[in-house]
């Protein structure tokens, strides 16, 4: 039996370039993780002493020098921090106008209006910024909850091995990732900094916003004024935490059906419409600047509108 011999060269070519890219892969990944756990080590080698890292660290998180957020406008301050965006006035103002005048020519050049641009770049730089900071919020709410059952575990693992509860929370600061990793570490360097470990865990609590770690908060407070063993607490405080996980899986499991079907049911008059206005544009062109078309459209719109509120209502549940 003969064996080709340019078969057996592309054989190992194969080889060594699916290893290379194997170990460029991993490299990245490698090299990503790390830069994640140390987001919050690179503003301290920036800066000298506690106190300046605890002020830079309030100060990227829209806080003042107290850690307290701005009275005007709470809703949008508690939205800034619970995003875990970094708070850059001049640059927002920036992003804010860019997509103001975006959005206001492309609502004048689609209603062939020009007065539609004012509308639409209202719309488009109120909207946007709060829509984003939304997503980001709630990404970085999935990911505290997801974290905070492992952060836990790190601290009952230190106070049972000796070390000071500041220690131990330190410890979350420099071994996970953010956002986790970066509340920790905020909450540690306010230790250091002369807040007490409630005062600490509180501030924290109002950052992120999360229901796991208010009643990570409420755990430390309960044992702050009352005693008993912490380690016993925090490890019961981890096992509720991830049974509130899994529910919240169960019951996201338990929900798609429905969000499956407000999807379709919303998308599908858009599809259909957009479909026939590019095989057929005098289908509606014709008609549509008639009276009772628009108000039918409206109508329609609006009861669209109350019909997803319902099925999101359906579908919305919290614990």
């Amino acid at each position: 039996m003969k064996f080709d011999a340019s078969l057996v060269v592309l054989i190992l070519v194969f080889a060594a370039v699916f290893t290379a890219g194997q170990a460029a892969f991993g490299l990245l990944t490698v090299a990503t993780q790390k830069r994640k756990v140390n987001k919050r080590l690179k503003v301290a080698e920036r800066v000298d002493g506690v106190s300046a890292l605890v002020m830079e660290l309030r100060k990227q998180r829209g806080l003042n020098a107290n850690g307290e957020k701005g009275e005007r406008l709470r809703w949008l301050s508690d939205l800034i921090v619970a995003s875990g965006v970094r708070y850059e006035p001049k640059k927002w103002t920036g992003y804010v106008m860019i997509a103001a005048v975006v959005g206001g020519m492309a609502a004048a050049v689609l209603t062939r209006n020009p007065l539609m641009f004012i509308a639409g770049a209202i719309a488009t730089g109120l909207a946007a910024p709060i829509m984003y900071l939304k997503v980001m919020a709630g990404r970085r709410a999935k990911q505290l909850g997801f974290q905070l059952p492992q952060a836990l575990e790190i601290i009952v693992r230190s106070l049972e091995a000796g070390h000071p509860v500041p220690t131990a929370i330190n410890l979350v600061g420099r071994e996970m990732a953010d956002p986790i990793g970066s509340e920790f570490g905020m909450a540690a360097d306010e230790i250091a900094y002369g807040a007490t470990l409630e005062q600490a865990v509180e501030r924290m609590a109002e950052r992120c916003q999360h229901p796991d770690v208010d009643l990570f908060a409420a755990t430390i407070r309960l044992q702050e004024r009352s005693g008993g063993n912490l380690t016993g607490l925090l490890k019961l405080n981890a096992a509720t935490v991830r049974e509130r996980h899994k529910m919240r899986l169960k019951i996201k499991a338990a929900s798609s059906e429905g969000r499956a079907s407000a999807m379709i049911l919303t998308s599908a008059p858009f599809v259909a419409m957009g479909m026939i206005m590019i095989m057929s544009p005098h289908f509606y062109g014709d008609v549509i600047h008639e009276p009772v078309v628009k108000y039918g459209l409206g109508a329609l719109g609006a009861w669209m509108f109350i019909g997803n509120m319902v099925m999101r209502r359906m579908i919305d549940m919290r614990l």
